[in-house]
């Protein structure tokens, strides 16, 4: 049976959300452990290797979590809008909806990086959240502005990233030797405003990943989910509809590596590049998501990431807060003591993830979630 998008909850979006929140609530940590044990093996050693961000220029999977978070949320908006305006709810309230849950990102990213320390002197300012606050927040003023209007929303998007990838390439660092690659690290001009604006406040000391004038094309990665969850909104869940998203996937991923050629996909830069290569990316394990539980109806697999992609703001958050750590050793450290040392890591790691999520589920069957 054919249904129209609008008319039901995407479940695929949260149990993708849960997909990408399982990396860095103990995924990747406890992928890497597995490898450990198998070091003469070059395939466990690739997989491990992608578990961790590239230092600069590159892509690993490690580096998709993120913007796949920021489409995701992209994705969302236009069911959210839609909802606002059969409500009948005023383009005031509407704006001040969006400014009020991207600075409540920002501020959250703030507490995250130590706020209620009143260590100000040395606070980071940037932060994880703040940019996702931010490029979802003028994101959504864009794609809200332009209202019915489609290709004002789809030509920004080219607009940013040509224009970024000319600033970003071809404008070197004031008082910086002309010599110096424009890309790199020295010569950047958005690590050079990061640096001069931000100074000690950066994560870094010569930039920052989730800097300022970087989240410029971040906007883009936010538009794109954007105009995906546009698309699914007028259309019904159907087969087709999933392969069109993963054509578009596999275009968008292409278009980022021909451009790699030239302009190298970096995501400490947030590079034009690096964006169309994991919107490719985002777009495809959504179509695969969407055919699979929203097209098919295949959803018990789906629970443990559901729980986690229902609340992911609080399973971010909550790890900064609760010692999950010092609660796993208490529980089952004995279990721990009885196995092999080589299996310690693994032991402890999935232990880890086992309190976290039951934390969440005790959260999820009492309908507790943190929302912004």
């Amino acid at each position: 049976m054919e249904t129209k998008a609008e008319n039901k909850r995407l479940e695929s979006l949260d149990a993708l959300r849960g997909f990408d929140m399982f990396f860095i609530t103990g995924g990747a940590t406890l992928i890497a452990a597995i490898a450990a044990l198998f070091p003469d093996s070059s395939v466990w050693q690739a997989i491990a290797a992608q578990m961790e961000h590239v230092p600069w220029d590159g892509l690993v999977h490690h580096d998709t979590i993120f913007p796949l978070f920021l489409f995701i949320a992209g994705i969302s908006f236009p069911f959210s809008l839609q909802k606002q305006q059969e409500r009948g709810k005023s383009m005031t309230s509407i704006y001040l909806k969006i400014l009020r849950r991207g600075l409540i990102l920002v501020f959250l990213g703030l507490v995250v990086s130590g706020f209620l320390k009143f260590e100000f002197e040395t606070l980071r300012w940037p932060s994880v959240l703040g940019r996702i606050g931010l490029a979802w927040m003028f994101a959504a003023f864009i794609f809200t502005a332009t209202g019915k209007k489609l290709w004002p929303k789809v030509a920004v998007i080219p607009v940013i990233l040509i224009g970024y990838w000319l600033v970003s390439a071809f404008v070197h660092a004031p008082g910086v030797d002309p010599s110096i690659d424009p890309l790199t690290r020295e010569g950047n001009i958005a690590c050079y405003i990061d640096r001069t604006l931000l100074g000690v406040h950066c994560y870094r000391e010569d930039y920052d990943p989730e800097g300022l004038l970087s989240t410029l094309p971040a906007i883009c990665t936010a538009m794109l989910g954007m105009l995906t969850g546009l698309f699914i909104q007028r259309s019904k869940a159907t087969s087709r509809t999933a392969l069109t998203l993963f054509v578009a996937g596999v275009v968008s991923a292409l278009l980022g590596a021909g451009w790699n050629t030239f302009y190298p996909i970096n995501k400490a830069l947030w590079s034009s590049s690096f964006v169309l290569a994991v919107a490719g990316y985002s777009l495809i394990m959504f179509a695969l998501f969407y055919y699979i539980i929203d097209v098919r109806g295949w959803k018990k697999w789906d629970l443990y990431f559901k729980v986690i992609g229902m609340n992911s703001i609080l399973i971010y958050m909550a790890p900064r807060f609760i010692d999950f750590s010092k609660l796993n050793r208490r529980l089952f450290e004995g279990v721990y003591s009885l196995l092999p040392e080589q299996y310690y890591d693994v032991a402890e790691t999935l232990g880890y993830m086992l309190v976290l999520w039951l934390f969440m589920y005790f959260m999820y069957k009492k309908k507790v979630f943190l929302k912004v």
